[in-house]
């Protein structure tokens, strides 16, 4: 099953009214199922948010906040994702885990920080959604932010640059 192949079918069953659609062929099997916004739904199938801090740190398990339900809105286009070598004087924050990276806490909210909003340590910067959980992204200096170097909605590696920071 190549690639092309199975991105031509994540599309036609996003576009399709189908909750759920399960394929086996030639000895690969993928389920794909959609997530329901009822409200009936168990609390338990929705994601939570966990604040993490610089991936040096682990989660805080004790400031979890109510689960929940989060889906990727379009945002304007940001600067190309791109191997960006930082400037002498940047900081750059890396993701701390594989994921989808999200730049609001909601499709109807406003981004976390845009380019050349002034952060301190611990202001949440963006969104990296791993196996359904939220994982706010904190700095870890204070700074300006001088670019975004990956689209909302977009995957993110572990370990890539998210932004560059210019330190006070």
């Amino acid at each position: 099953m190549d690639i092309s192949y199975l991105k031509e079918i994540i599309q036609l069953f996003d576009d399709s009214t189908a909750s759920s659609l399960e394929i086996d062929e030639e000895g690969t099997k993928i389920k794909i199922s959609k997530i329901s916004e009822s409200k009936s739904e168990s609390s338990s199938n929705q994601p939570i948010i966990i604040p993490m801090g610089s991936f040096a740190s682990a989660p805080n398990m004790a400031s979890m906040q109510e689960p929940q339900h989060y889906a990727p809105k379009q945002a304007a286009p940001v600067a190309e994702a791109k191997e960006v070598a930082p400037e002498n004087n940047l900081h750059e924050i890396k993701s701390p885990i594989v994921g989808t990276f999200y730049r609001s806490p909601s499709p109807e909210s406003p981004a976390f920080v845009e380019v050349g909003t002034k952060i301190r340590p611990g202001d949440t910067l963006c969104i990296i959604e791993a196996m359904k959980l939220m994982n706010e992204i904190e700095s870890d200096i204070s700074g300006t932010v001088v670019k975004i170097l990956i689209e909302n909605s977009k995957p993110i590696e572990f370990n890539q640059p998210i932004f560059l920071i210019k330190p006070d």
